[in-house]
């Protein structure tokens, strides 16, 4: 997929909520591509999260004071139009904050979604960059937590099922009801078929403004 169609479909996924992804995914048999209920926004104006997923992955493990080369490697990695999936076994520690976000939106990052902690949230906000996580920490992974491979399919915390697999280029949809995902294989079908479900979503809600009532809604437009 090259650059500009990754990048026009992202503008189009931008415009459908996280829900109706998850129904076209429950059509084609993919019932547990939802995350778990505690993801949410920390940070970004337009509260949404849309992209491909770059994944890193970490574990706790002590070490020195001195940094992680092997975080500062893995982010390079990134480029436009991907989000970064951070995952592992680190509950209490952020996995990243300010500084690391700015060099990836450096390189074209759009936003991250961590399996674990946050911080600096006050300052991504600012930036405007989209982080959804499952909690925020003052705590450092420095001497604490540290990234061992990136770009690896990893697994993420699941809403139906224990854990969701990501893979690298998996698509990565978040807004107000959650985080959901979307296997690279089925992101163009997925894609179409929500877009045409939201269609039906706006016409509904014309047709109940002028008047008409559910019932009479659904006999023309059916289930939604």
């Amino acid at each position: 997929m090259s650059q500009t169609i990754r990048a026009a479909v992202r503008a189009r996924f931008l415009k459908i909520d996280t829900s109706n992804v998850a129904d076209v995914l429950d059509e084609i048999g993919l019932l547990h591509q939802g995350l778990a209920a505690d993801f949410r926004s920390f940070s970004g104006k337009s509260g949404k999260l849309a992209g491909f997923a770059y994944t890193i992955r970490g574990q706790s493990t002590p070490y020195g004071m001195g940094g992680d080369a092997e975080k500062m490697a893995a982010c390079q990695g990134v480029s436009a139009d991907e989000i970064s999936v951070w995952s592992g076994d680190g509950d209490g520690t952020c996995y990243f904050g300010e500084l690391i976000a700015l060099g990836l939106k450096e390189r074209g990052c759009v936003g991250a979604l961590a399996d674990g902690g946050v911080r600096d949230i006050a300052w991504l906000d600012q930036h405007d960059f989209p982080v959804f996580a499952r909690y925020r920490s003052p705590v450092q992974s420095i001497g604490r937590w540290k990234v061992n491979a990136c770009q690896i399919p990893v697994f993420i915390r699941g809403a139906t099922s224990k854990h969701v697999e990501v893979s690298p280029g998996d698509f990565i949809l978040a807004d107000a009801d959650g985080a959901i995902v979307i296997p690279a294989a089925h992101i163009d079908a997925v894609l179409e078929r929500a877009e045409a479900l939201t269609t039906n979503e706006i016409k509904i809600r014309h047709e109940l403004a002028n008047g008409m009532t559910l019932g009479e809604a659904l006999k023309i437009y059916g289930h939604v």
